[in-house]
């Protein structure tokens, strides 16, 4: 058997994880079965798996089961072998996920994840660009929360701009009004990963000091980039912004889009994130919480005793995370504000509908997984690392919006 004569058209892998049992709940109820997309869900343990299919009722009865482990690449070969494309989210990624990238870059399996992980991106572009490019196969990082609403909404932004004002914004700025959601163990693990890698590696913290880490090699933006890191008043919003999380790899996919895309948003093009805290002394004492509570977690993180205590008594354990019914009440409404260098404005909003790191994110990665699999033929895309907004492009919108619960509109302008 070989990838050109694949058995499914997408394995979900890691399929026993917190956040990969979401996804095969929400494969199963888009998908069914054994419907248009024929999937199978994978992980490490056969009873584990077992008890997967169980649990997701007797509409799984038959559903297919694949035993491979995140280190064992002879398995993760033959399970790439069976599937056009393989959706993973065993992470932490920057520990469990390179075997996996490159056995997908030298066998021609298109591949999407959850990471939001910029050093171990960066590395998965410097080793298999060039492999995958070669076999054909289409790479996708960051197709969670982190970094699809971000990345298509400036996409969206821009495309609007260019069809209203007949120009690209040079300046986004993204700015969260509001949010509800849980963390789980697998997200903790990987953000105390990062902070451990960057606190041995001096040179990889100034490596991710630069908001082009991710762009290719010999890209043209040099413009000074805006970064919030503590506490700031946003006159275009009218309020006071803290940093927010994710920021710091959202930016750093929607730079890597600009520079894939040749500049499509300009060489000038800047953006920034952060989160919109409210108004006067209550709004501003709010954003001074919020950065000092990221700043501790980070310098807590840099120190061995202090992420050991953090780890055992503050986080979520691995495999832990917000209930079913903490996921429904959850959501998230992002604006992006765009500006022309001659004074024009647009704004446009993305909602979801379910907490944005694992309801939401899980139809998300569904329906990425499954662009990748009915809608990209591979005359469509060459092979390669990609961004969401660059392989997927409007390709993308009605999924999410028919079929995952988000929205992108434009409300000013």
């Amino acid at each position: 058997m070989t990838a050109a004569s694949p058995i499914y058209d997408l394995v979900a892998f890691g399929a026993t994880s917190f956040v990969g049992q979401i996804l095969a709940g929400y494969l199963l109820e888009e998908f069914g079965a054994h419907g248009k997309l024929k999937w199978a869900a994978a992980g490490r343990s056969a009873a584990k798996l077992e008890e997967l299919r169980r649990s997701l009722g007797p509409k799984a009865a038959k559903l297919p089961l694949l035993v491979a482990d995140a280190g064992d690449e002879a398995a993760l070969r033959k399970m790439s072998a069976q599937t056009r494309v393989v959706a993973s989210t065993v992470g932490p990624y920057a520990l469990f996920g390179e075997p996996l990238v490159r056995v997908c870059a030298e066998t021609g399996t298109d591949y999407c994840d959850l990471t939001g992980e910029p050093q171990w991106i960066r590395r998965m572009v410097d080793r298999y660009q060039d492999t995958a490019h070669a076999s054909g196969a289409r790479i996708v990082h960051c197709c969670g929360f982190d970094s699809i609403p971000s990345d298509l909404g400036v996409y969206f932004l821009q495309q609007e701009s260019r069809r209203r004002l007949g120009r690209p914004c040079s300046r986004v700025k993204m700015r969260v009004k509001a949010m509800r959601g849980g963390a789980s163990g697998g997200t903790a693990a990987s953000a105390l990963n990062a902070v451990k890698e960057v606190a041995a590696n001096p040179k990889l913290r100034k490596e991710l000091a630069n908001p082009y880490a991710l762009c290719p090699k010999g890209h043209h933006s040099k413009v000074r980039q805006p970064d919030v890191k503590f506490v700031e008043y946003d006159t275009d919003f009218n309020g006071w912004i803290a940093p927010f999380v994710m920021g710091a790899i959202n930016t750093r996919i929607v730079h890597r889009s600009n520079a894939l895309s040749d500049h499509a948003y300009g060489v000038d093009f800047r953006y920034d994130e952060a989160v919109l805290t409210g108004k006067g002394l209550k709004g501003r004492l709010r954003a001074a919480g919020v950065a000092a509570g990221l700043a501790g977690f980070m310098a807590a993180g840099a120190i061995g005793p202090l992420r050991a205590a953090l780890e055992r008594f503050f986080l979520p354990a691995p495999g832990s995370g917000p209930s079913p019914e903490a996921q429904n009440k959850g959501f998230y409404d992002l604006r992006f504000l765009g500006l022309t260098d001659d004074g024009h404005r647009l704004m446009v909003k993305v909602t979801g509908d379910r907490d944005p790191g694992y309801g939401s994110t899980s139809k998300i990665l569904g329906q990425a997984a499954a662009s990748l699999a009915l809608d990209l033929a591979k005359s469509d895309v060459p092979g390669g690392i990609w961004t969401p907004a660059t392989i997927f492009g409007g390709r993308l919108f009605a999924r999410l919006e028919k079929h995952s619960g988000l929205a992108f509109k434009v409300i000013e302008g």
